[in-house]
């Protein structure tokens, strides 16, 4: 991890190779944000990860909250108070926030707030490509769209100062590749943040029952009627390329526009380009003055033709004969995955007629010759991990016909063999509640599997459910002490908050009982006897039973014992191997491998865990070195 202090440092015009989420922390320092508070989800994570490091340096409040609502909930409480705050998300965050968001543009702030959505084209790191622009329209909120890290900075702190004039919320929508890609920052000068504020009492504005919340809608709508008048004049929205062709504009926003640029210069266009900052609301005005400018206007942005569909309905009062492509009519954009040069090159040539200049075709064809004779690398489970241990206990007790309601966390990865842990997920905690569904109209074994952070941030009110309609079904909750897909950040169960400290452990059996579960137990899955026992006695269970896999996280685990100075001694494998298989079929442990049809463990990657011992029916593992 990079030294974040960098951060930290009150050097006016200094100059700094940042990641867009970080640039986005040292922007909320410039604005003297006083709250910043997150559920980590990629590519969001760094965001609220980088200001977690240097949060009692720097003077303000950083949280981890227990799911995104909340979360909002407590930047909104401190916004309502005068504070400035940000609230960092990925994009299906928004949904889990929404019912907060929705309202809460009703009843604005006083303080500055920003909520950073950031969406994921390609579907990197998340199960689905929503558009969150149109949260922006949904909810009659400003939005804005870096496209850089440089912008990502600036436009923090542009979205603190129209917050204020509006008394709005303001949403700061990234992509992946604005909050991954590292670029140079040009520093502005740190504020001090403000973490006191006051309270004002005003029923109207703050109680939203519907005689409060009528007239509010139409203040909000009122409010965003000046949100066009700073959209119209705003730095973000400008022609960022003259052309003295009258013939093609293009226009474009956030990391679309970087292929828009680089496209255009290799297919030689003589292109006028629109670069929209603020894309919500529209400068209709400047729009329209662009669109009679010019005979073709072609509209590049990534996912849905949010752009283009708003733009054509300006075309419509403004410039009726202009031709406008995109990807709606006729798709010369794709509406799915990534935007990239090539895709945008070829758009524009399709629409154009120019030649591109390179054979990208023949390319990709040696590119997917090459990637033929690689070996596969899927995303695997760690060497060591609890979670395959839990698997092979699962598996091992409850067999092929189970059904298996799996959640969000690096334990999604049970569903590749040969482990085959996973027949349904959809969503944040989701395992909980479809399990109970399955169990009821199918009568099978169902065992829902949930991590610790995903547990308490959206698993609790499932198990409520189960235990007050007595469905049938086991609840595992891999708990590895940790939040380790998004990068090992805490979560109520670890004893640490966002500030670095101490806190009183909520620990998640003592959740269950209290939520009325009569069978809960915490075993630790590398004790593959005492497991199994409990897991066949919670299958016989008559109504929801809780079993909690507790151990640490494996790269946590192996980080701690090497900062201690403690060696791990991986295992070996001894001459009483007789190469079965078992141990290779069975777990999918990326130690154990197979060399010249000879099992062996790569002692790089054996963290010493044991479970292959349990596994080996010949005890051939062991006499670590």
């Amino acid at each position: 991890m990079p030294d974040l202090r960098v951060l930290l440092e009150d050097k006016p015009e200094k100059r700094v190779l940042l990641l867009g989420n970080e640039a986005i922390a040292r922007g909320a320092l410039e604005a003297g944000i006083g709250v910043v508070t997150t559920y980590p989800g990629t590519p969001a994570s760094e965001i609220a990860d980088s200001i977690s490091e240097i949060a009692a340096d720097a003077g303000l409040y950083m949280e981890y909250s227990v799911n995104e609502i909340v979360a909002v909930e407590v930047a909104a409480g401190a916004a309502s108070c005068g504070v400035r705050a940000l609230t960092a998300m990925k994009h299906v965050g928004l949904n889990v926030a929404s019912d907060m968001v929705m309202t809460l543009a009703y009843a604005g702030v006083r303080g500055g707030y920003v909520i950073v959505t950031a969406d994921d084209p390609e579907c990197y790191s998340s199960q689905n490509e929503q558009d969150n622009r149109f949260y922006a329209l949904l909810s009659n909120l400003p939005c804005l769209e870096p496209s850089n890290p440089q912008e990502a900075k600036d436009m923090t702190i542009t979205a603190i100062d129209i917050s204020e004039k509006l008394e709005l919320p303001v949403l700061l929508r990234t992509t992946t590749r604005v909050s991954h890609t590292r670029g140079p920052v040009t520093y502005g000068k740190l504020a001090t943040p403000n973490l006191k504020g006051k309270f004002i009492k005003d029923v109207k504005r703050l109680v939203m029952v519907p005689a409060n919340s009528r007239p509010k809608h139409e203040v909000l709508l009122r409010a965003m009627e000046k949100a066009k008048e700073i959209s119209e004049t705003s730095m973000h929205n400008k022609v960022v390329r003259k052309s003295k062709s009258k013939e093609l504009g293009i226009i474009s926003s956030s990391s679309a526009y970087n292929y828009v640029a680089e496209a255009a210069d290799l297919l030689g266009l003589d292109a006028s380009i629109l670069k929209l900052g603020m894309t919500h609301p529209l400068p209709e005005k400047m729009i329209g003055e662009y669109l009679e400018e010019h005979r073709k206007v072609i509209i590049v942005e990534e996912l849905e033709p949010y752009l283009e569909m708003q733009v054509k309905a300006i075309a419509k009062d403004e410039a009726r004969d202009v031709g406008i492509y995109g990807k709606m009519s006729k798709r010369y954009f794709p509406k799915e995955g990534e935007l990239s040069t090539r895709v945008v090159a070829k758009g524009l040539a399709d629409i154009t007629g120019k030649k591109l200049p390179i054979d990208f075709k023949k390319i990709k064809e040696k590119y997917d010759e090459v990637c033929r004779n690689l070996p596969a690398r899927p995303p695997i489970l760690c060497a060591g991990c609890p979670h395959r241990a839990s698997f092979y206990d699962i598996r091992k007790v409850v067999g092929e016909k189970a059904i298996f309601a799996t959640d969000i966390g690096c334990y999604a990865l049970g569903i590749a063999p040969p482990l085959n842990v996973g027949d349904i997920m959809i969503c944040m905690g989701a395992s909980i509640g479809t399990a109970q569904g399955i169990s009821k109209v199918t009568g099978e074994n169902t065992v829902a599997i949930i991590g610790d952070s995903t547990f308490f941030h959206a698993g609790i009110p499932g198990l409520i459910n189960a235990v007050y309609n007595n469905h049938k079904v086991v609840v595992a909750v891999l708990d590895n002490l940790t939040t380790a897909m998004t990068g090992h950040q805490p979560h109520p169960g670890t004893g640490v908050t966002g500030m670095q400290s101490a806190s009183e452990r909520v620990l998640i059996e003592k959740v269950a009982e209290g939520c009325g579960a009569k069978y809960v137990r915490v075993v630790d899955p590398f004790k593959v006897s005492e497991t199994q026992t409990a897991l066949k006695e919670a299958l016989q269970h008559p109504g929801p039973s809780v079993l909690v896999f507790r151990a640490p996280c494996a790269l946590v685990a192996v980080r701690e014992k090497r900062s201690k100075g403690i060696r791990i001694e991986p295992y070996k494998i001894t001459d009483k191997c007789t190469n079965c298989m078992v141990c290779i079929r069975l777990l999918g442990c990326p130690a154990l491998t197979v060399e010249d049809d000879k099992v062996r463990i790569d002692e790089a990657l054996c963290t010493a865990c044991g479970l292959c011992i349990s596994v080996c029916p010949y005890k051939a593992i062991g006499g670590s070195s």
